[in-house]
């Protein structure tokens, strides 16, 4: 593609996953909010006497603020498709606490994902279930102002072992949801294809109509492998699943079912971690940067 990749979306980052634990979180969202090729963050539960910093940071940058929800719910086993009443509200309750965060940080989205897959024969009750805290949750951030509200695409049967676990059964949700919230949607993520068992074209077309954000990053599935499962290696590790030719051909087909564009400003954000000692956040952020910048070339 000839033209300029940041004219056609915005490239983002999860600062989370690049500078996990114990990497000072304000120092890494300095580190990002400092590189204009970044015009998106996301961010998770910050402690309240640091929130302060990185809020005035990323307002001071200009970027555009997302919260990721995930690391609380995965940290605290919340459900927001339990079949028990008193452990759905608790999960519920816990991302409204979420929600009031994101708004005190200044994010415009905030990001969940559905609670572990139960038996198939409860597959239909746990969605309603999730439903429910949807809307629940949407309303609750309507309220306080504009925070859209995303569900994330995990898998069903490898990691994360998530009740919304394929792209089709993502669309169902957010189609049902819309009819209150106009602005929920989803987040297909690269790095959970291979998990997914989906390719970028069946995922992508499936949700076209319901993608509000996007992540790209790398996954293993060979069992044993130090990066099996979701973990979000580097790009092109030895016995990973995603590197530039994936990154092509999904950056294609966004282009092809017009999330991202020339003008538009859409989300495309990595979430690549470090995993060796050898790797570090800026070693893993410029392999990724590199790795988008030769994928764009041959779109």
């Amino acid at each position: 593609m000839n033209g300029h990749l940041q004219n056609y979306f915005k490239v983002g980052i999860v600062n989370f996953m690049a500078f996990p634990a114990p990497y000072p979180v304000v120092d890494a969202t300095n580190n990002i909010a400092s590189d204009p090729f970044f015009s998106a963050i996301e961010v998770t539960h910050v402690a309240p006497e640091e929130l302060p910093k990185v809020r005035d940071i990323i307002a001071c940058s200009h970027l555009v603020a997302g919260y990721g929800a995930q690391p609380v719910q995965l940290g605290k086993k919340l459900d927001l498709n339990s079949l028990d009443e008193a452990k759905r509200s608790a999960a519920v309750a816990e991302i409204k606490a979420c929600v009031d965060e994101a708004y005190a940080l200044g994010c415009a989205r905030l990001a969940v994902l559905s609670g572990p897959d139960p038996s198939p024969a409860q597959r239909a009750e746990a969605t309603d279930a999730l439903v429910r805290s949807l809307n629940e949750i949407c309303a609750y951030a309507a309220q306080k102002g504009t925070l859209g509200i995303t569900l994330e695409v995990f898998d069903r049967d490898i990691d994360k072992k998530a009740l919304i676990g394929t792209t089709v059964d993502a669309v169902a949700v957010s189609r049902s949801v819309r009819e209150r919230h106009p602005s929920f949607g989803l987040m297909v993520d690269l790095s959970h294809l291979p998990l997914q068992h989906e390719s970028a074209r069946e995922a992508l077309v499936a949700a076209k109509d319901q993608l509000v954000h996007i992540h790209i990053g790398n996954c293993s599935l060979e069992q044993g492998h130090y990066a099996y499962g979701d973990l979000h290696p580097r790009f092109g590790i030895p016995g990973g699943e995603n590197d530039v030719p994936q990154v092509r051909e999904f950056l294609s087909v966004l282009l092809e079912i017009g999330y991202i564009g020339e003008g538009k400003q859409n989300i495309v954000a990595f979430e690549v971690k470090p995993l060796t000692p050898e790797e570090s956040p800026e070693l893993v952020i410029a392999n990724a940067k590199r790795t988008l910048q030769e994928a764009w070339a041959g779109v």
